[in-house]
Order: structure tokens, then sequence, then C-alpha cells
């Protein structure tokens, strides 16, 4: 897989963007046995685990002026947001949770300029705000009712696309020497252990050994560690070092379009509106990786 070229740019960030579409699902399912927090902690340390092999090889092996940064792609890319997400789904729909994370790509670009000095061609804005209008288009024709929306818990999505926006610019700027394997193995190790303590604080290990559907809600938070996460986590932190951290970020605009199709498969019918934003997104996508 050669990720100099395009065409392989655009089919990981249409896998990733059908992967996390997932998650959201994976995360409600967790929940029916497990609490918000508790599926944010194991989702963390479920991913730490299967990560451990590569922390071992890579340990050694990178400079000590770069942990800090790692540390910050660990906080900000998968511990925070990890907690917030579950925290959110129990007040606010899937969908619009969805469309708030779209704001990812909005953050990236504006944190990319301001704070991390990130020089950005005009093409990018043009296509940020283009795919950001696709993106709420797609998602408000499937209706959202904003009236009945508690502000609490849309913030915490909003808070999250700041942590993502944060965490891709620190993979763009500093860590770009790295492998990407090496990254989200060592950025683990740093949200791992504390969640493995946290997790031995909360019922995790009552409600396993006592709710009869536990086993099944396992399951599904360890899909969505391991392929949602420590998998997906590795192959965009590779997308982020080939493109920019403002196109690896424009997956958040897809995964609403995988919902559509999923709804498809399922026996939904797609309108006018959705077919538009679809087409809408997918220019916007074009404009922000045209220039490098």
């Amino acid at each position: 897989m050669n990720l100099e070229k395009k065409i392989w740019q655009y089919l990981l960030l249409f896998f990733l963007a059908f992967i996390w579409g997932s998650s959201f699902i994976l995360m409600k399912r967790g929940m029916k046995v497990y609490s918000h927090d508790e599926v944010a902690a194991l989702r963390i340390v479920i991913s730490f685990l299967f990560l451990l092999p590569f922390l071992f090889k890579y340990i050694h092996k990178v400079k000590k002026d770069r942990w800090k940064y790692l540390a910050i792609v660990g906080v900000f890319g998968s511990g925070i947001p990890a907690f917030l997400f579950t925290l959110a789904e129990t007040g606010i729909t899937s969908s619009l949770a969805g469309m708030l994370n779209s704001l990812t790509p909005f953050f990236t670009l504006i944190l990319g300029v301001v704070i991390f000095k990130i020089p950005v061609q005009k093409g990018k804005f043009i296509g940020v705000f283009i795919g950001l209008i696709g993106a709420i288009g797609l998602i408000m024709s499937n209706g959202v009712d904003f009236n009945n929306t508690p502000i609490f818990y849309a913030l915490l999505v909003v808070i999250a696309t700041l942590c993502y926006a944060i965490s891709v610019n620190t993979i763009k700027k500093y860590l770009g020497e790295i492998n990407s394997i090496a990254i989200t193995a060592l950025s683990f190790l740093i949200i791992g252990i504390p969640a493995i303590i946290y997790l031995f604080f909360t019922d995790f290990v009552a409600t396993t050994q006592t709710n009869p559907e536990a086993t099944t809600a396992l399951g599904y938070v360890a899909i969505l560690a391991v392929i949602g996460t420590a998998l997906s986590i590795i192959i965009f932190n590779q997308l982020i070092k080939y493109t920019s951290a403002v196109f690896a970020s424009t997956v958040t605009y897809l995964i609403p379009i995988f919902a559509i199709f999923w709804g498809v498969i399922d026996g939904e019918e797609i309108n006018f509106i959705q077919i538009v934003s679809i087409f809408i997104i997918l220019v916007g996508i074009y404009f922000v990786n045209k220039i490098k």
C-alpha cells in the first residue's frame, strides 16, 4: 500500500469512516449493561492490552523529548474523548453526536493555524466549510430536535472534537518521524494504566459476574476497542503523516454517510437532500486534499 498515492488516502479515509460509523452503536450496546464511565475505561484498557506487544518493541526507540507529545496524543486523542462521548450518549442521540463530531475538521484547521502555526492553503479552508455544510445537511435530513437537546451533553461532544483537533495537530507537527504503531501503543501506555486502576474502583467486576448479558456487552466493547480504537487509530495516525491533519479529520464528515448506508441496507429510503449532501461532503473533502 503506497500512501503517497491519493487513491489509497481516500480508501483509508472511507474505511475509517465505515469503522467509526459503527462506534456509536457499539457504545450504546455496551452501556446496556455497563455504566458510561465503565465502557470508556474498558475501551481504553482493552486497546492498551491489545497494543502491549508493540509497546515492548518501541518503548526504547523514542526520544525523551517526544514523550510529552505522546502524552498529549494519549490524553486528548483517546482518553478524554472516550469518557466524553459515552457520557454524551446518555443524553443526546447518536445522530446529533455525529453532527457535532463533524466540527473536528473545523477545529483542527483553526487550532492548526492559530496555535500550532501550521500553514494551510486556501483550498483547505474552502473544503472544510463545504464539507461542514454537507455534513449538517445530511444529518438534518434525518431530523434532529434541537429544542429537546440538553446543552450540557451536546457541549461534551464539542469539547471532544476540540480534543481530537489538539491531538491530530500534535501528531502532524511533533511526531512525524515516529512510526504510527509506536505513536498509538505508547500513547495508550500513558492512559491505559490509569484506566485499569479506575476500572477496578467501579462496579465493573460485580456487574460482569452477576449480569447475564455482561458477556455480550463485553464483546461489543472489545470490538469497539480492538477494531474501532486500536487498529483504527494506527491507520488514522498513518494517514495524518502522509496527508494533513485537516484531511485526516474529515473522516468525521463521512461517518454520517455510512449511517445512511446502513439505513438503506435495512430497507430505509434515501432522499434527494441526502444525495445532495453526500455530494457536497465529497466535494469538500476533494478540496481539502487537492493541495498539500
